[in-house]
């Protein structure tokens, strides 16, 4: 009873440990996000456009080009990624410094010129119950618009130039350069339950200055689900574990109760003393049983061998040498017959 209190005890103490692990925070995984109001597991990795890796080939599922929006009655169309920089290599991005070129997560073309419309930004958003990704920091805002805010700017300037002089003065002030406002975009993502259906990315608006894009993407990446959880421990992991909790609640249950009912002191605290002490002996007995029976199996020495000059050894050669002789004179009389 009192072993089995014991591996009770261990079981529950590696239970408490496994769970107090699990409770620790976890590290956030880039393009997912948790609905405040469901709860549900958003993950937009499926659907973002990666560059295969070199030497591995492509799986037939893997995203390798951006994602395009037509504008139709908009004069540009459109390429963009979700959460990471889009995987064409741009060049001369206006306004856009170098070494943000890599960074850009959406875009157009114009003329031939390259316009930024957001930077990456990989943490999507919940607005309500809405999914959203939202880049900034794209180009400069276009110039035409910027006049046609001035000019209105300036045409109340001239009704309140009569009141206030130094009013008028602030109202034609320029902007600094670093105050520039930046293209950005914002991507509203639904879900799309049909299995079959592919990802689609489309045009919606653009704010009047040019200044905010807004696309609608359906995907079942949007439809979220379930956290599927990263297996820290193998199968032989997991197995390991149970082995070393066996093994530590027979030691120590054993001495538990070797120590506390038998009243044992010493090695003999030990459960199952007996048979640990002559297991020495067996595997000594194994081994004189296993290298005497190899020698059995090793082939004898054949040929000459050396012979000692002492003893019986050396009457044996005297011997021997004495029929020698005695061969050699008795061919010697038959040849002289």
């Amino acid at each position: 009873m009192r072993l089995l209190d014991i591996s009770t005890a261990l079981a529950l103490l590696f239970s408490l440990t496994a769970v107090a692990e699990d409770t620790k925070a976890k590290p956030h995984k880039s393009c997912t996000v948790r609905s405040p109001t469901s709860d549900r597991y958003f993950d937009l990795n499926p659907i973002v456009a990666r560059l295969p890796v070199e030497g591995k080939k492509p799986h037939k599922h893997d995203i390798t080009e951006g994602w395009h929006a037509r504008g139709y009655d908009y004069p540009m169309n459109f390429t963009l990624n979700f959460c990471e920089p889009v995987v064409e290599k741009l060049k001369d991005v206006v306004g856009v410094d170098k070494a943000l070129w890599a960074n850009v997560s959406a875009y157009y073309t114009l003329h031939g010129d390259v316009y930024s419309i957001g930077q990456q930004n990989g943490e999507p958003v919940f607005r309500g119950r809405k999914l959203v990704l939202n880049y900034t920091d794209g180009s400069p805002c276009d110039s035409s618009a910027d006049k046609r805010s001035k000019s209105l700017h300036e045409a109340e300037d001239l009704d309140a130039e009569k009141d206030d002089d130094k009013d008028e003065d602030d109202h034609k002030k320029e902007p600094k350069k670093g105050d520039k406002r930046r293209k950005s975009t914002i991507i509203s993502l639904l879900c799309e339950r049909d299995p079959l259906a592919s990802t689609t990315v489309a045009f919606v608006a653009a704010s009047p200055d040019e200044c905010t894009y807004f696309f609608e993407a359906r995907s079942f990446a949007a439809c979220g689900g379930i956290e599927k959880e990263t297996q820290q421990v193998g199968p032989s992991g997991v197995f390991g574990i149970i082995a070393l909790i066996a093994v530590l609640a027979y030691f120590l249950g054993g001495y538990f109760y070797q120590r506390n009912v038998m009243h044992q002191r010493g090695w003999r605290q030990l459960p199952n003393y007996s048979f640990w002490a002559g297991i020495g002996g067996f595997f000594r007995d194994t081994f004189i049983i296993l290298t005497s029976s190899c020698a059995n199996l090793l082939p004898s020495r054949r040929g000459y061998s050396r012979v000692s000059l002492n003893g019986d050894n050396s009457r044996g050669r005297g011997r021997q040498a004495e029929d020698e002789n005695r061969l050699i004179d008795q061919l010697d009389e038959e040849w002289d017959d």
